[in-house]
């Protein structure tokens, strides 16, 4: 399960990252907090419309961040993009301490934050099978989901906490120092030690990571898996928020639980996967499953104490998709070409955030905070029903019941499931 952590290198990296993850979900709770009650009157639309700003530069400009991942040192891009966090995240805790913050500053802070993620997420994504290679990539993705939720865990709650003590601007102070951690691991990295991919030069690049991934059926049933869940329903930012201020009537303290509940869920999905060698398909349909159940529950629930320990399966759920999707796009795909894929994987995640948030905050102020939860759910679900009717079809699958096999229920597949769960390199 930890195998990865015997690397110097990687060891370094997770360390760096797990104490920047913790201060990310401090800085986004917080400043979740900011819009939604001290810059406006409980406004979902806002907070929706922070998070679409935020997103925004990935819908045009993430496929050439692949290019730009694939084609100079990674590490120097991370180093780059983790300043630019840094004094964002600076400049914010600034404006909210001396008491001048207001909702434009943190609509152009957000864009710029967002213009850098572009460029950060394929470079950070693709890197990690250059600390470790790839005998340990898949443990090493599962380990860094790990660090990822166990921020997840920990972050938002010790951030409520911290805001209801201290304020939101404090609390953002604190994630600027949490940057440095992930910056020193970077610059401490041995670089005799890294496996970089094959550097990619000349014109076209970007284009041949789109024709790469459309010519690989493997690779587009697990892009519509992703954008299923990360694109059309990764809305928790909006939806707890809502609910449990608007809903059931919350203050910061438990607003910052349901991130600590979902983190539970989320860290047992991120040492699964670390731990169960090779992921299989059949784990990201079953999240996306269980995504949408336990939502559809969640949407219904009488009490805050109810939704609250749901958000464990629906994290679990959650990341199961992500992190499992995540480290089959990039086994399956060449190293030459990784930052491009990892691109689109981030493209399809988050791409349609700047559409979406905005939706999901509409809804909330016009039709209840319960809307905000049943969009994921009829999102995923309907997405769920026709990506596995699609495979089915096309590979011929049965559903077999033998009470003679481990698990009784099996299937017969073809091609692209066989792609998907053994691929080519």
């Amino acid at each position: 399960m930890f195998s990865s952590l015997a690397i110097a290198n990687y060891r370094r990296y997770f360390t760096g990252a797990l104490f920047s993850n913790i201060g990310s979900w401090m800085g986004r709770t917080a400043m979740s907090w900011l819009v939604l009650m001290e810059l406006t009157d409980g406004s979902a639309s806002a907070l929706g419309l922070v998070t679409a700003i935020m997103f925004l530069p990935g819908l045009g400009l993430a496929p050439m961040a692949g290019s730009v991942a694939d084609r100079f040192p990674k590490r120097k891009i991370l180093l780059l993009t983790q300043s630019v966090f840094a004094i964002d995240v600076v400049i914010l805790a600034t404006l909210v301490l001396t008491g001048v913050a207001q909702l434009w500053m943190v609509y152009l802070i957000a864009f710029i934050d967002g213009l850098f993620f572009t460029l950060d997420n394929p470079a950070r994504q693709s890197f990690v099978s250059e600390l470790v290679g790839s005998a340990n990539l898949p443990n090493a993705i599962g380990l860094n989901s790990t660090s990822f939720n166990t921020a997840r865990l920990i972050g938002p709650g010790l951030s409520g906490i911290m805001i209801a003590a201290l304020g939101t601007g404090w609390v953002l102070a604190l994630n600027s120092l949490t940057y440095l951690a992930m910056l020193t691991a970077l610059l401490r990295l041995d670089s005799a030690e890294l496996h970089p991919a094959p550097v990619q030069t000349g014109r076209g690049r970007t284009r041949e990571g789109f024709r790469y991934a459309l010519s690989r059926p493997d690779l587009l049933v697990l892009l519509a898996c992703g954008f299923a869940v990360g694109g059309l329903g990764f809305n928790f930012q909006i939806s707890n928020a809502v609910m449990a201020t608007q809903f059931y009537g919350r203050g910061p303290g438990e607003y910052g639980v349901l991130g600590s509940a979902m983190g539970v869920g989320a860290l047992v999905a991120a040492l699964w996967a670390a731990g169960r060698g090779y992921p299989r398909l059949r784990f990201v349909l079953g999240g996306m499953a269980g995504y949408t159940i336990f939502n559809l529950i969640a949407a219904y629930s009488p009490s805050f104490e109810l939704f609250a320990i749901l958000q464990v399966p629906i994290g679990l759920a959650t990341v199961t998709v992500m992190v499992t999707g995540n480290t089959l796009v990039q086994a399956s795909t060449s190293p030459e070409m990784r930052g491009r894929v990892m691109a689109l994987w981030g493209l399809v995640i988050m791409g349609v955030t700047p559409l979406v948030s905005p939706l999901v905050g509409w809804l909330g102020d016009h039709l209840g905070p319960q809307s905000t939860v049943l969009f994921g759910v009829v999102c995923v679900g309907v997405a769920l029903l026709i990506i596995t009717v699609v495979i089915m079809r096309t590979d011929q699958i049965r559903l077999r019941l033998d009470t003679s096999r481990r698990g009784w229920v099996w299937l017969e597949r073809g091609s692209v499931s066989e792609d998907v769960d053994d691929p080519k390199r």
